[in-house]
């Protein structure tokens, strides 16, 4: 709560003044009561404004390593990290999926917000890459209702390799919540999770309009990272595609709104 205070009186509105977020579909959000934010991951810099924009406070998981640095930059890191509710998960290791599925069923049965990044990692180009499980695991177990959350121009404030993020207008569109409850019970069935995962990223793709492609983000980043040519499109016919063979839908990026103001 101390961290949460601090970046409501000093990050804050450090930030609204600097990078301007507007947002669309705060409302969607519930004033009370446990809820899972599942977002498209475009840059570091996603799990500082999309807290930005809530009146509640949210957590999400962050890697151990940048609560552990040393010297000053380090501290600073580590500080701010929890100051924009950060909680470290160490993620080496075979246990690491159920380490943060137990964090965030534990914030979950609290009653209060946890964020999630569905793809695992953030995004190689800016597009949508196949969701990992454990955000329809989460959403069984918990009987949360999920909601999807796009970010908009964050990859472009920060690119992979930029510390400082450039100086521009970051959106964030918050979808209409999505309700699993008749599959409570079925966490353990691997079809049903796919299907739920796919539904959630297909919520994602609409409301973000980014292309999709039906592949992990950490295999096409190790695919880049080897050589290798990347993936585009559907994984098999490189042909445009959507989560779970569904229809790709007709949608475009969204815009910053003509009358938008910082933060609403």
């Amino acid at each position: 709560m101390f961290y949460w205070l601090m970046k409501r009186i000093f990050v804050g509105p450090l930030l609204r003044l600097v990078y301007r977020p507007w947002v669309r579909g705060v409302e969607n959000v519930p004033t009370d009561g446990p809820a899972i934010l599942a977002s498209n991951h475009l840059a570091v810099i996603d799990s500082f404004f999309l807290p930005l924009v809530l009146s509640r406070e949210i957590v999400f998981i962050g890697k151990q390593e940048y609560f552990t640095g040393r010297g000053i930059k380090g501290r600073l890191t580590a500080g701010f990290m929890r100051g924009v509710g950060t909680i470290p998960v160490d993620r080496g290791g075979g246990k690491a999926g159920e380490a943060a599925l137990r964090t965030g069923l534990r914030r979950l049965g609290e009653g209060g917000l946890f964020g999630i990044y569905p793809e695992g990692t953030r995004s190689p180009d800016g597009r949508l890459y196949r969701g990992k499980t454990g955000v329809a695991r989460l959403a069984l177990e918990s009987g949360a209702p999920v909601i999807p959350v796009a970010m908009v121009g964050t990859n472009i404030a920060q690119p992979i390799g930029r510390t400082i993020p450039k100086v521009m207008r970051i959106g964030i569109v918050i979808g209409e919540p999505l309700d699993f409850s008749r599959y409570r019970g079925m966490e353990n069935d691997r079809f049903i999770l796919r299907s739920v995962t796919d539904e959630i990223m297909y919520a994602l793709m609409s409301i973000s309009g980014q292309e999709y492609v039906d592949v992990y983000a950490a295999t096409q980043k190790a695919r880049i990272a080897t050589g290798h040519p990347a993936v585009t499109g559907d994984a098999t016919d490189h042909l445009p595609a959507a989560p779970g063979g569904r229809p790709v839908p007709d949608v475009q990026v969204p815009v910053e709104p003509p009358t938008a103001e910082a933060g609403q």
